[in-house]
């Protein structure tokens, strides 16, 4: 019977620098973990804040809550979800009015919620906004 030839140091070597970095890879592609504080979005109405806060034409993002807040031309509020359609990831960078996602780089607009760039297809969360004696209350209920 042939003998197997066996795998070379540098062989084994470089297969073990592969495996780590693979598995980076799929934690970065996994959701948060479900053990985080925060809930992916408001359960129960949430005061955001100040209506003053959110300038016609603008977005403000309250990462405590997982929420952006626009307020168009005309002054109408929108609230959205800002947990990322694509893998679940938290938004946490908002510029002008695209949100951008750290995980994999999907951007949306925070005035309409819709994808301006992939890898998301799917628009965030619509969230109920008012405002309450010159506050901002979103989530269900508000």
């Amino acid at each position: 019977m042939p003998a197997r030839p066996s795998a070379s140091r540098r062989t084994v070597l470089r297969g073990a620098a592969v495996v780590p970095v693979a598995g980076l890879g799929l934690a970065a592609c996994a959701a948060p973990s479900q053990g985080s504080s925060v809930a992916a979005t408001p359960t129960a109405p949430v005061d955001l804040g100040a209506e003053n806060e959110v300038s016609k034409g603008g977005a403000k993002l309250y990462r405590d809550h997982n929420v952006v807040v626009s307020r168009d031309g005309s002054g109408a509020l929108k609230a959205y979800s800002t947990i990322c359609t694509h893998a679940g990831c938290p938004i946490n960078t908002l510029q002008g009015t695209t949100l951008i996602c750290p995980c994999h780089g999907s951007q949306f607009d925070a005035v309409t919620g819709k994808v301006v760039q992939s890898p998301a297809t799917e628009p965030l969360t619509e969230l109920p906004v008012k405002t309450t004696n010159g506050r901002i209350i979103a989530g269900p209920g508000a």
